[in-house]
């Protein structure tokens, strides 16, 4: 499984807290990518909830992450 910010950025407006199946299910419906399909099909547990996607990728970059100061524009 990997993922990238192209990847993770399909999620970004999935139904939050979700199990695997309605991820699954959000990605089908939304036309994700194969490689999302499969990432998502290689997560362990059917019935863990997950709150965002740092739950699926702990390294998710944020906001903070870019360097980017929203005030000086």
């Amino acid at each position: 499984m990997y993922w990238t910010l192209e990847l993770a950025s399909k999620l970004e407006d999935a139904p939050w807290p979700a199990t695997k199946d309605e991820l699954i299910d959000y990605a089908t419906r939304s036309g994700a990518p194969l490689e999302v399909m499969e990432n998502l099909k290689d997560l362990d547990d059917d019935e863990e909830m997950y709150d965002s996607i740092e739950d699926i990728w702990p390294d998710y970059p944020s906001k903070e992450d870019f360097f980017f100061d929203e005030e000086e524009y």
